[in-house]
């Protein structure tokens, strides 16, 4: 059975890891499940206060998410058309990816511009308002996948302390 939540555990931390760029998933508390289903076998002594800990960080950051690009956005003066747009340019870098990685970066800005166009906003506040939501966005993303990857860390570092006691039968 431990060899069932490790691997699991694992898959979640991928998932947390992709989460951190896929508005759809929530990275951080989905690499959190990981470390809990590792942290829930046999092989591995429960840390509560690790745990709890990392929830409340997960709980934060995922938190923050949300906040941090609607302040991008409203510091350089732009709508929730922008951030809306953000997030749809986001979905079209990784569902279309035609400008490879780079697409991750452009296509983000270019929604949140067509969004603030759309909200019959002028040029210049605009493209003011697209670069603040899109540096609420990057920074968002930032934050999420720096937590999805320490936590990452910390399950490989744990799992490998107890991969003898995880595999013994």
């Amino acid at each position: 059975m431990d060899i069932v939540l490790t691997l699991i555990g694992f898959i979640f931390m991928l998932v947390g890891i992709a989460g951190s760029f896929l508005p759809i998933l929530p990275g951080p508390p989905m690499s959190w499940i990981g470390l809990l289903l590792l942290y829930l076998t046999k092989s591995v002594e429960n840390d509560w206060v690790f745990l709890g800990i990392t929830l409340v960080i997960a709980l934060i950051v995922f938190a923050l998410d949300y906040i941090i690009p609607a302040m991008g956005t409203k510091k350089f003066g732009g709508s929730k058309a922008g951030i809306f747009g953000t997030t749809i340019g986001l979905l079209v870098a990784i569902f279309f990816p035609v400008l490879g990685p780079i697409g991750i970066v452009v296509w983000p800005f270019v929604g949140a511009l067509v969004g603030e166009l759309l909200n019959k906003t002028e040029s210049k506040t605009a493209v003011k308002a697209a670069f603040g939501s899109f540096l609420g966005f990057l920074t968002g993303t930032f934050i999420k996948f720096i937590v999805a990857c320490v936590y990452f860390g910390f399950f490989l570092s744990t799992f490998w302390e107890h991969k003898g006691l995880i595999f013994s039968f």
